[in-house]
C-alpha cells in the first residue's frame, strides 16, 4: 500500500485545518498521510457541534455550566488533537505540546 504524505496546516484556535497555507493563520504545520488528515475535519466538527449545544445550553438558567458533561467533551477532543499534533509535529511542536498540562494525563 502506497502511502502518501502531505502537509497540513493546522489552526485548533479556529478549528480549522488546510492542505496549503491559506490567509488564516495557523499554528502548526505537520508531515502527516493524507488519511489520515481527514480525523481534524471529525474532531473539529464534533467540537463545534458540542459547541452549539453549550449555547443552547446556556440559556436554561438552573444548569451550571461548570457541571455540564459537554465541557469535558471538549477538552477530550481537543487532547486528541494535540496528540495527533505531537505524533506527526516537527521536533519544536513535540516540545511545545508536551509543555501542555494535560499532556501526560
Amino acid at each position: 500500500m502506497l502511502i502518501i504524505e502531505t502537509n497540513l496546516y493546522v489552526s485548533v484556535a479556529n478549528n480549522s485545518y488546510s492542505y496549503v497555507p491559506l490567509g488564516e493563520p495557523c499554528e502548526f504545520k505537520l508531515k502527516m498521510p493524507s488519511e489520515k488528515a481527514r480525523v481534524f475535519e471529525h474532531l473539529f466538527q464534533q467540537i463545534n457541534s458540542i459547541e452549539f449545544h453549550n449555547a443552547v445550553r446556556a440559556h436554561i438558567p438552573y444548569l451550571q455550566y461548570h457541571m455540564d458533561e459537554s465541557n469535558h467533551e471538549i477538552d477530550y477532543r481537543i487532547m486528541k488533537i494535540y496528540a495527533l499534533i505531537h505524533e506527526f509535529g516537527d521536533e519544536e511542536t513535540k516540545k511545545f505540546v508536551e509543555q501542555l498540562p494535560y499532556f501526560n494525563n
